[in-house]
Formats: structure tokens, sequence, C-alpha cells
């Protein structure tokens, strides 16, 4: 199964990086781009993504796997 995608800050700007990869995807000069092309590749993969913050905690999750219907709980 592939794993979840991530939106990290990465120096100066932001970074795609599958969870648990040693190294960055894509490396981009904004947020939403990085956004951008995280969402696609979540998509593509049934994945959820993961956007964080400037400090670094998670800011937003969008989920694009096999979610229940209806949600447990």
């Amino acid at each position: 199964m592939p794993a979840n995608v991530w939106v990290v800050v990465h120096g100066s700007g932001w970074a795609v990086k599958r969870e648990g990869a040693a190294s960055a995807s894509k490396v981009f000069t904004t947020q939403q781009a990085a956004i951008d092309y995280g969402r696609g590749l979540a998509r593509k993969d049934h994945v959820e993504l993961l956007i964080q913050g400037k400090d670094g905690k998670i800011r937003d999750r969008d989920s694009h796997g096999n979610d229940p219907y209806p949600p447990k709980g």
C-alpha cells in the first residue's frame, strides 16, 4: 500500500514527502504549490494528504483513501 503524502516545511520553502521517506519528492517555494502537487499524488494513490504549518504541527489533512461510509463513531 502506498504511503501517505506530507507537505512539510523545507528550508525557506515547502516539500512534498512520502511518509517514511528519507528525502522529499519535490520542493516548492510556496505552500500552495506543494499542496496542489501533493493532493494529486494522494488522489492517484488513494492515500491521505497531511499538511504541516510553519510551526511543524499538522494544520490540515485531506483523505483520498477508502474511507468508511458511514463514518465510525
